[in-house]
């Protein structure tokens, strides 16, 4: 049976709360009328849902008509214990086992049931997100990671069929480095993008507004429904 696809003829902008084993994790859903599919945001260490940059991408990203999710991956009483360890931030599996629960949970919601799912993620989210993608195989129709930290999804790298693109600043030398061995070990469709100038942070006039455009565009280039692709969108 196929599935159809949701036609929300009107924004949907809200707080939700997702449940996740036997707790339950806070998010921002946010469904432009008509999107054509919808990211979910994996932060990285020291970050949350709030954080700006990611705010921003999403900003971008919706204006393009695809949706977002925000959610928090760790719990409150967990984010203030990882403000000391920092050991929970980089535990991937375990953040990519949230990051599967929650889009089983976005496939069936009714606001954005049927549409196409990517995954942005940044920093440690990037390797977390990588490792949901492999899981979920061709549940996840694109990957983009900002400045993010592949190498930690190991031997998932191999097993990833979403095409993943890879965003670095120039200037981040020892990440671009991770980057590009990662990159080596997929086989799926995948891309590296260098922006010129740019440190890890992408705090530099200009360098997150490339960062957002240059997501945007492989989302949508990929989230494409079966109606439009015969459409000829």
């Amino acid at each position: 049976m196929k599935t159809i696809p949701c036609q929300s003829p009107a924004e949907v902008h809200k707080i939700v709360h997702i449940p996740v084993c036997t707790f339950e994790l806070e998010g921002e859903l946010h469904v432009p009328a008509g999107a054509q599919g919808i990211v979910i945001f994996a932060h990285g260490s020291c970050s949350s849902r709030h954080s700006p940059r990611n705010q921003f991408v999403a900003q971008v990203i919706r204006a393009a008509g695809v949706g977002t999710l925000m959610f928090d991956l760790l719990t409150r009483r967990e984010e203030s214990e990882d403000q000391l360890s920092k050991a929970l931030s980089f535990d991937v599996e375990m953040l990519a086992g949230r990051l599967v629960a929650v889009t089983d949970w976005v496939i069936q919601h009714p606001d954005a049931r049927g549409l196409p799912v990517g995954y942005f993620g940044a920093s440690t989210g990037g390797g977390a997100a990588l490792v949901a993608a492999a899981r979920m195989g061709e549940k996840v129709a694109a990957v983009v990671s900002r400045g993010g930290r592949p190498d930690l999804a190991g031997k998932a790298l191999y097993h990833v069929k979403s095409p993943s693109l890879f965003i670095v600043g120039s200037q981040d030398d020892v990440v671009l480095d991770l980057n590009e061995k990662a990159l080596d070990c997929m086989s799926c469709e995948k891309e590296l993008r260098v922006v010129t100038g740019a440190a890890h942070l992408f705090e530099e006039p200009g360098k997150l507004e490339q960062v957002a455009q240059i997501s945007a565009d492989w989302f949508c280039r990929h989230m494409r429904t079966p109606q439009q692709w015969g459409a000829g969108a």
